[in-house]
């Protein structure tokens, strides 16, 4: 099996990603269909693309249910969740303050005010901020039914033991994006709120943040997190098709440590606890994706051996 996805793999290299995808499940069915001594359920290519589109309409479908859901209880979303790292006592700032008491730093991290308001000076802003953070929530919750889907379209193309192998697939992506949400919330997001609500050039001016400004940089954060957790999973894909190996990754440490830190200078606030808070995480999901990249590696060799 290795064997012959490398070979289609080095065949099309010039393709995207996806027709790769579409020729192993081609591949595979038609194997399948062969020791059946039938070709009735071969699928081609077309067949796949008819098979991918139901796939996204379902996701979309669920994303459109619960952005609906967020829609309406709109007062949760906004008063609790979005304009929650804006107040003083918000979660993140009572621990920050907690850890410089306890590291005998007195009240260094603790945050008196944040001397900003927030503004919409569009006719349409509220109601374009509303309608966009519905969906903004809907993609976040509905995102293992997304994987699940994702899971759907490529498994056929699956043997019954890469897919035993592979069954924690979904629990482990959605776990991991879940994590980096939460880490961009709790994190991320008030620390730039922090360091952005009380920077200032002069006392003559005041800030009035647009609403779409606040939004965009919560989604942001967010949103950055959660796919930036997700690397240990796209670096697992990467070695199944040849593109990653752990003598890559090792190899790459030093140039991953810049660039990890230039990620962690763009979604963050300029100042270096931040950058060192945000860093750290990242450093180790990188590590642990060496771990899984040795062990695709060594799996995929062994099999090698033993056809």
């Amino acid at each position: 099996m290795i064997y012959v996805y490398k070979s289609l793999n080095q065949k099309k290299t010039n393709f995207p990603f996806v027709f790769d995808i579409f020729a192993l499940l081609s591949f595979r069915n038609k194997s399948f269909n062969m020791s059946k001594d039938s070709s009735k359920d071969e699928m081609s290519f077309l067949d796949h693309l008819e098979e991918l589109r139901w796939h996204l309409i379902r996701s979309v479908l669920a994303i459109v249910i619960v952005a609906t859901a967020a829609f309406i209880f709109k007062d949760f979303i906004f008063d609790v969740l979005l304009f929650g790292p804006k107040n003083k006592d918000f979660i993140t700032y009572r621990w920050f303050c907690s850890l410089s008491q306890s590291l005998g730093q007195g009240s260094s991290f603790c945050i008196e005010e944040l001397p900003f308001r927030i503004q919409s000076r569009t006719m349409a802003g509220q109601f374009s901020a509303h309608l966009w953070t519905s969906v903004l929530a809907g993609f976040i919750v509905s995102f293992p039914y997304i994987i699940f889907e994702f899971w759907k379209f490529i498994s056929p193309g699956l043997y019954e033991k890469e897919r035993k192998n592979a069954r924690g697939f979904i629990f482990i992506a959605s776990l991991l994006f879940f994590i980096g949400v939460l880490f961009g919330y709790y994190i991320v997001t008030p620390l730039s709120i922090n360091f952005l609500g009380n920077y200032s050039v002069s006392n003559e001016i005041f800030n009035d943040f647009d609403l779409s400004s606040y939004i965009g940089l919560l989604r942001a954060s967010v949103l950055a997190s959660g796919i930036i957790f997700e690397l240990p999973i796209i670096i697992y894909f990467l070695t199944r098709v040849g593109i990653v190996t752990p003598e890559f990754l090792r190899k790459n440490r030093k140039i991953s440590l810049v660039l990890v830190l230039s990620l962690s200078a763009i979604i963050t606030p300029p100042d270096i606890a931040s950058q060192i808070i945000v860093s750290i995480p990242i450093l180790i999901l990188y590590e642990v994706s060496i771990i899984i990249a040795k062990v695709v590696t060594r799996r995929q060799n062994k099999a090698l051996q033993d056809v």
